[in-house]
Order: structure tokens, then sequence, then C-alpha cells
């Protein structure tokens, strides 16, 4: 067997530290997921509007970019799991925000919350990514890449599922005491993973892989190309997420949050799948194939710009296949930016890249949530991801191995 997933249980086998770790993202994972479903559920039965609704990705994103650039500082001076146990402390106690927000019935409290996430997100990613390459070996990088897959999938795929069951049948405040368990978890795990990884402490690799700044103009044409890949995928994809809500209102307009629901489950589905049906020896040939990658870009366009016309179920099929394709994408990427920069310049390659794809995400929701107010949400997300497909063809183009 020579699947991503083949390549993570095999790793998983030979790395206790990985083991921890990724029980501890999986606590992480259950949480972030439980959070958002709270926090669109009261948003969509409190009637936000369609904008705000848009929004609120936006401010799921944008603090993702200062997090990213506090990340890549801390990774030069401090240990990765020290900044890991930073973040997990600082997202418990900004579980106040929706306390906040379900006490005063607050719209803006329950936004903080997610922009304090991707903050503490931001500021993870970099060390992640740092700790990854000091602790797996090259052969070893594709688990790297199927395990940030899942991750990135299982904070809604767990969280949303769990979120779902529970959101109508628990009142707001429980759901916010399972989140706080679910840090606690977290935090153990990443203690224990500090303790199975004495030879990655800073001070003992310091000599060997210290991190150091990246300059841009000393890049090959491969590095530059794998750290745009990412930003690439959130230029087209941010504006059919963002609008995700928004078309739940247009097809189910009495019952938008039974429906929102649903879909958010069926795309992290889609996220987890997607990557999973790619074969580990293929990763360095599918980055550099523009062809694939942009025929994955735009059946995930396509499949957006349908759901509308379709009913509840139809919806949720699309939506699957959409993120089948995206996350191809995603993982493609995530393995181009873990190969082509070696220890020293991960954790500030990861960093920037991150930048970029949040900046991109941001950007491109911006406009969308302008576009949508004018013309409609439909025509906003064929309008602006098509706008982002033609620039995406300009970019790999450009940076063509």
């Amino acid at each position: 067997m020579n699947t991503l997933l083949y390549a993570l249980f095999h790793a998983l086998r030979c790395h206790r530290w990985l083991r921890l770790l990724a029980c501890a993202f999986l606590f992480t994972s259950v949480g972030n997921g439980l959070t958002q479903v709270m926090v669109f559920g009261l948003l969509l039965e409190w009637q936000a509007p369609a904008s705000l609704l848009t929004l609120a990705y936006l401010f799921a994103l944008l603090p993702g970019f200062l997090g990213s650039l506090v990340g890549e500082k801390f990774c030069m001076r401090f240990s990765p799991i020290g900044l890991l146990l930073l973040t997990e402390w600082m997202g418990l106690l900004a579980l106040l925000f929706p306390l906040l927000g379900i006490q005063f019935h607050s719209m803006v409290a329950l936004l903080a919350v997610q922009s304090t996430e991707a903050f503490l997100t931001g500021m993870s990613w970099p060390a992640l990514a740092l700790l990854f390459r000091r602790g797996l070996s090259e052969a070893e990088l594709p688990a790297a890449t199927c395990l940030e897959t899942m991750i990135f999938a299982s904070q809604v795929l767990l969280g949303t599922g769990l979120g779902m069951v529970l959101f109508h049948h628990l009142p707001a405040l429980a759901l916010l005491g399972i989140d706080a368990l679910t840090f606690a978890g977290s935090l153990l795990m990443l203690r224990l993973t500090g303790s199975a990884l004495p030879s990655l402490a800073p001070e003992q690799a310091a000599e060997t892989e210290k991190p150091v700044a990246m300059r841009w103009q000393a890049l090959g044409a491969q590095q530059k190309r794998s750290l745009l890949l990412l930003p690439a995928l959130a230029a087209v994809g941010s504006p059919a997420m963002a609008l995700l809500p928004a078309l739940a209102q247009q097809i189910e307009p009495n019952d938008a949050a039974g429906l929102a629901l649903p879909l958010l489950f069926a795309r992290s589905m889609g996220q987890l799948c997607g990557p999973l049906l790619l074969k580990r020896e293929s990763l360095p040939r599918y980055a550099g194939q523009n062809r694939l990658l942009l025929t994955c870009l735009g059946l995930f366009l396509l499949a957006y710009g349908t759901i509308p016309l379709l009913s509840g179920m139809q919806a949720l099929g699309v939506v699957f296949v959409a993120h089948l394709a995206s996350n191809v994408v995603f993982a493609v990427g995530t393995f181009s930016l873990l190969s082509s920069f070696q220890a020293d310049l991960i954790s500030s390659a990861s960093g920037r890249a991150w930048r970029w794809q949040t900046a991109s995400a941001s950007l491109f929701t911006g406009l969308t949530a302008l576009v949508a107010d004018v013309l409609g949400p439909l025509q906003a997300l064929y309008g602006v991801s098509g706008c982002a497909l033609l620039m995406v063809v300009g970019i790999l183009t450009r940076y063509c191995r």
C-alpha cells in the first residue's frame, strides 16, 4: 500500500510523539468544530443578514495573518511545543467571548471568538511545520501532509458532526463546557508530546537547524511556486465557502440552520477524503501539473455554482465532490511546501504561505461580500471566484516547474 493514509499509519507506529500530537489536535479539532457550529447556529437563529454571515468567514481568517507573523518570530526563540501550548491556553481563555455573546445576545462577541481562533491557528502553523520538518525524515513527509490534511478536515468533520447532534439538544453553555474540556485534553497531550521530544528542544537543535528569515529573491522557481499554491487555492475557494450559509438560506429560507450545518459536515467529508485518494509517490509529480490543479479548482467552482439549483440532499453531494477536488490541491500544496524547504527555513516559509493564504482569502471574501449585497450570492460566487481562477492560471503558468 502506498497511499497517504498508509504513510501516516506507518509514521504513527514509528513515532510516539506523533501519536500524542495527533491526539492533541484531535481534541482541538473537536473543540473548534463545536465552537463553529455554535457560532453559525446562533447567528442563523438570530437571523443575521447575509452580508454578516459572509463577513463572519472573513473575521475567521484575517487575524491569522498577524498570528502567523507572531508564530514565525516566536519559532526563532522558543520551542515549537511551547508555542503550541501557549496557543491552547489562549484558546481556552478565548471561550469568554462566546460566553459573553450568549449572555448579552451579542453577534460581535460571537465573531470575536472566531477571530481569536484564527489568530491562534496562524500562530500554531509555523510551529507545527517546524515540528514536522525536524522530527520526520524526507521519506515521512507525505505522512505530515496527510496529518495536516486530517487536522484541517477533522475540525469540522468531528466537531461539526458532534455539534450537529448536540446543538438542538443541549444549551449553548453546555457546548462551551465541552469545548473547554477538549482544550484541557489537548494541553495534556501536548505536554506529553514535549516530554517525548527532548531532541527537538531549540537549545539542542540550534547549531544545525536554527530557524532563519527567508528572502524571496533568494528562492528558486520551485520554492516560489510552493509558496503560492495554497494562496491560489484560497483565492478560488474562499468566496464559495464564505457564501455557504447564504446559499443555504436560498435553498431553505425557513430552515437555513438545519441545512447549513449538514453542508459544513459534507464539506469536511470531502476535505478528508480527497487527499486520501492520492498516492504518496505521486505528490512530487502532481505539484508540477498545472492541468490537474486547475481542473480540480474548476470542478470546485462549477460544483458550488450549482448548489442553489439543487435540493438539500443533492447539495450535500455536490459540496462533498467540490471539496474532494479542492483538497487534492490542498494536499499537493502542503507537501510541496514541506518538501521544498529545509528545517532552518520551514517556519518562515510556512508562516509566509499562511499570511499570503489569509490575505488572499480575506481579499476575495471581502469582494464577495460587497458583490453579494448588490448582485446576489450566486452572481458573486461566479464573478469573484471566476476572476480568481483566471489569476491562478497566470500564476501557475509564470512559475511552471
